[in-house]
């Protein structure tokens, strides 16, 4: 890259552009549960539409964000930014004008699709803009603001529910996508991949599978779960995942090799984070559900009420990092997901109809420093697991694992939920709340114990984070700490 290239780039207007655009991608994954009972009012949406109004984002974010990193590197990684950003923008304001509660869900897909271009992308082009010495400051700046984006979601879906209307969670984001569009054209640099082929058959296969499996739980109780489009979505996802995990073994350029998992510590973290998102996602949207519906709080309220829990790690991850580099990753994530299972467990224990906040508060405090502790070390650990060759295709693999655990997370307790419980009265709401509750830390404590399974520190971990960035495709392609 030229001086003149590298100077219209410019480091400020670099983290301005991408640090925005990140924050936009990583609120839409929670910001819109705490709206999620005044769109049911005013849609009359059952649970399994609302299930899909947060799934369809995340899914087709998790199923297609590797392969928008690779359309990056091979077309333009500034020119797909910049397509990835009009389509988000575009299908938030679809989103915001939508009658109906499959127009919503459809227009989550597809924010989900400009997201997944324009997430990944987001690192790639800032690392290209940033010298080498001043990265380091550049990704903690980048990882905060996406920190933030998560614990400001609840807060921020429930004061514009509240005091203006549950659309406005979607055109908040249409004058930012608009003021990007001309800032990315103008002030970043542009750069390519290696143009290595695209893998649409691994992007077909997983979208297919994960489709399936995840169209079959959310259906399970609505149609039973012997009933022929159920046990066709189990069969045919699972064949499909069968499918890509054998084209990741035998495919030419897969977008995720499966060698990769032979590593027992690229695989142990995959997995503690998988279960993670399947148990704190589930219950994130069934507990912003509680404290409206049952307890009464307005949507605001429940924002700021979560708020202990999704903003802890703001506070504790200063910590985590620290113990982290002392004693090595592996123990303090594991103690982190222990942490996050016994808050589940713990407000599994006291839900109730009449639950007191300050009953609600030890489960909060103790999920939200849990959370902090698994999400400190856990990128570290990821990028430690393999070479620096491949930092960049594990790093979008731990990604899209947590997008389709947050997806299956919110599938799989709903399931139990609307098997026990419902909507019918606050008790019945309760008596579908707790079971879930107690699955989703049953599903973290495995987490646990995948984390534990980790190999102990070794002489690359904590090295990982600080390793430059190649110019390469794959170790640019998707960012490590969302």
């Amino acid at each position: 890259m030229s001086q003149q290239t590298a100077q219209r780039g410019g480091v400020a207007w670099a983290l301005v552009i991408t640090g925005v655009a990140g924050f936009m991608a990583a609120l839409d994954n929670l910001v819109v549960t705490t709206a999620l009972p005044a769109i049911r009012e005013d849609f009359g949406g059952e649970l399994h539409d609302l299930e899909w109004t947060v799934s369809a984002y995340t899914l087709t974010f998790a199923v297609l964000l590797m392969f928008g990193a690779a359309l990056g590197d091979r077309f333009g990684r500034r020119k797909l930014f910049v397509v990835g950003i009009a389509i988000f923008t575009a299908a938030s304001a679809a989103a915001a004008l939508a009658p109906g509660i499959e127009a919503l869900i459809a227009a989550r897909a597809v924010q989900g699709v400009g997201a997944a271009i324009m997430m990944p992308l987001t690192l790639t082009l800032l690392t290209a803009a940033v010298p080498a010495a001043k990265r380091g400051m550049a990704y903690g700046i980048w990882g905060a603001v996406n920190g933030l984006a998560v614990a400001s979601g609840p807060l921020i879906g429930g004061s514009l529910t509240e005091h203006v209307s549950w659309q406005w969670i979607f055109w908040l984001n249409v004058p930012l996508g608009l003021a990007l569009l001309p800032l990315a054209r103008l002030r970043l640099a542009e750069s390519h991949g290696t143009g290595a082929p695209l893998d649409l058959t691994g992007t077909v296969l997983a979208s297919g599978g994960l489709f399936g499996i995840v169209y079959a739980l959310i259906r399970g109780n609505i149609d039973g779960w012997t009933s022929v489009p159920v046990l066709t979505g189990l069969i045919a996802g699972f064949a499909l995942l069968a499918g890509f995990v054998r084209h990741g073994i035998r495919g030419k350029n897969p977008m995720l090799p499966m060698r990769l998992f032979r590593n027992r510590a690229f695989s142990a973290i995959n997995a503690a984070s998988l279960l993670m998102f399947v148990g704190m996602f589930g219950a994130i949207f069934l507990l912003s559900q509680f404290l409206q519906t049952v307890l009464g709080y307005s949507p605001t309220e429940a924002g700021l009420r979560m708020l202990p829990w999704t903003g802890m790690p703001m506070l504790v991850a200063p910590i985590a990092g620290y113990l982290s580099d002392k004693i090595g990753g592996r123990p303090v994530v594991t103690v982190g997901l222990a942490l996050q299972a016994i808050g589940l467990g713990w407000f599994a224990a006291v839900v109730a109809t009449d639950v007191s906040y300050a009953a609600q508060l030890p489960a909060l405090i103790i999920s939200g420093v849990g959370m902090a502790l698994y999400f400190a070390p856990a990128a570290s650990l990821v990028m430690a697991s393999v070479i620096p060759s491949e930092q960049g295709i594990a790093s979008g693999a731990n990604n899209a694992l947590r997008e389709v655990g947050g997806a299956l997370g919110i599938a799989a307790l709903a399931s139990v939920f609307s098997a026990q419980g419902g909507y019918a009265s606050p008790q019945n709401f309760v008596d579908g709340l707790g079971p879930s509750l107690w699955v989703g830390a049953a599903v973290v404590a495995l987490g646990a114990v995948a984390a534990w399974l980790l190999p102990r520190r070794t002489a690359t971990e904590g090295a990982a984070v600080t390793a430059p960035v190649s110019e390469g495709p794959v170790a640019e392609r998707t960012p490590a700490g969302v």
